[in-house]
């Protein structure tokens, strides 16, 4: 409208219109609002109606003389602007924040029109007049958490899985499975075994790992682990049985395996008698009775290795044996094996290397020890019963259930194994940790020092370590030993 010349196109819009024909009973419009709004906030302009109480009035009234204009009012100085917050990244571009503090108009008061308000006189028109603003500062946005400034401290007790100055050429964890092929799928076997018990006054665990080179070349686990418990209550027995197959045989797993499963099942079978031994004290009745269990668990390696067409050393397995009684008033721990190993006793904070001394080779002589239990004397000499005649029913001969002979059968009694038979019955002390040990942990424990160091600073004067625990300690790795490693410790309240 201004661009058409005229000027007071406000007063023509707002208070020259024709009357409502049904004007309302109270001032409540919206162009009485707006005519309230705009006295309260702004001076009246000249020319404008004189009767106030109908701002809509055709009439205009004389224009009196001009009156100087007052004053303006200075607005209120802006609080000083905040720094402006650095941008945030990923933020939507309605929430990023201004440079300063926002502006937004303070709303004019509305208040009700006068009933009768007074006419005044025009003035003249006052310098422009700045409307009035409240600053309403923005927050700032919460800026993302610097990483670096986090801290998290956490308890390691155990802070490398290595002895020795160097870490081991192999990776530490598993890399390939072993080859399982149709119709074996039962020979397989797991790459860790972890186990343990509580019986009496001692606490059992066990634990049987790959080693760092088969784990690398998908060779299965040649070590076995057998736990278990034969009997009830005071008069039960542990046995806890660790078998070594030999590192060139194929199938030295299953060898293994087998041993730890066949003197298991003769331990069994005399468990009563073993745990009465035991508890007794009949040391000779032990390693006699003990001696016999196990050249017959050799008898049967020898005789499925001929089922098998190999050589008796290549389907053989070193083993060795503890038993535990778990009568609590019985502190007598036994150990027998054949071959190759370790047994250490962990006493008042040093190790020491307890395995049984071997004999002489001369000293290797007399015959084959007879029955179980047999008392001292001339009768322990006697011939050997018949084969069908012995005790627990089986043969010396072992009729295995095979349709075809196998190969070359066993006439007459088993022969020694090649290696001496190995015995000790030891009391423990309170706090003592006994540990048995297949041969590729007792050689680190006997060659490399700082080995024997951790782990007795990690067992000495401390409660039993949980299965978790004890599987990281048998399993901490040194250089130039990565053979399977199999160990059972027993923990002496």
């Amino acid at each position: 409208m201004t661009q058409q010349g005229d000027d007071n196109w406000w007063d023509k819009l707002y208070d020259e219109s024709e009357p409502d024909t049904a004007p309302a009973a109270t001032a409540d419009t919206l162009d009485d609002h707006f005519t309230t709004a705009s006295r309260a906030t702004t001076t009246e302009r000249p020319g404008a109606a004189p009767d106030r109480q109908d701002p809509r009035a055709a009439a205009p009234a004389p224009t009196p003389p001009a009156r100087p204009a007052p004053p303006p009012r200075p607005a209120p100085p802006p609080p000083p602007s905040p720094a402006p917050p650095p941008p945030v990244p990923g933020r939507a571009p309605w929430e990023t924040p201004h440079a300063g503090p926002q502006t937004f108009p303070a709303p004019p008061p509305v208040a009700p029109p006068p009933a009768d308000p007074p006419a005044a006189p025009p003035v003249e028109p006052p310098a422009p007049v700045e409307t009035p603003t409240v600053q309403v500062p923005v927050p700032p946005p919460v800026a993302p958490e610097d990483d670096a400034d986090l801290t998290v401290e956490v308890s390691v007790p155990r802070p490398r899985g290595y002895v020795g100055s160097r870490p081991p050429t192999y990776e530490a964890e598993p890399t390939a499975l072993p080859v399982a092929r149709p119709g074996e799928l039962g020979e397989l076997v797991a790459d860790t075994v972890l186990d343990g018990a509580r019986y009496g006054t001692c606490t059992l665990r066990a634990a049987s790992v790959r080693g760092d080179s088969a784990r690398y070349r998908g060779e299965p686990r040649r070590d076995a682990l057998l736990t278990a418990r034969f009997g009830h209550d005071e008069s039960a027995l542990v046995l806890v049985a660790v078998a070594a197959g030999s590192r060139a045989a194929e199938d030295a797993h299953l060898a293994a395996a087998d041993a730890c499963r066949w003197i298991a099942e003769a331990v069994c079978r005399s468990h009563a008698r073993l745990s009465e031994d035991i508890r007794s004290g009949r040391r000779g009745e032990l390693k006699s009775g003990l001696h016999r269990l196990t050249d017959r668990t050799y008898g049967k390696l020898r005789a499925r290795a001929a089922e098998r067409g190999l050589a008796p050393d290549e389907y053989t397995a070193t083993l060795r044996c503890l038993l535990v009684p778990a009568d609590p008033g019985c502190r007598t721990r036994v150990f027998f094996g054949i071959g190759g190993g370790g047994l250490f006793r962990l006493r008042d904070g040093a190790w020491q290397d307890i395995e049984p001394l071997l004999p002489e080779a001369a000293a290797v002589t007399g015959a084959p020890v007879v029955g179980f239990g047999s008392p001292p004397g001339p009768a322990a000499a006697a011939p050997a019963a018949p084969a069908e005649e012995t005790e627990d029913g089986d043969r010396l001969t072992m009729d295995l259930g095979i349709t075809t002979a196998p190969g070359p059968l066993v006439e007459g009694p088993v022969p020694p194994p090649a290696e001496p038979f190995r015995f000790r019955a030891s009391v423990a002390r309170p706090g003592d940790t006994l540990l048995l040990a297949s041969p590729g942990l007792a050689e680190p424990m006997r060659g490399e020092p700082e080995l024997a160091r951790e782990l007795a600073a990690r067992w000495a004067d401390k409660e039993p370590p949980g299965l978790a625990a004890f599987l990281a300690d048998t399993q901490l790795r040194v250089t130039g030993y990565a053979d399977d490693r199999t160990g059972a410790g027993v923990w002496e309240a």
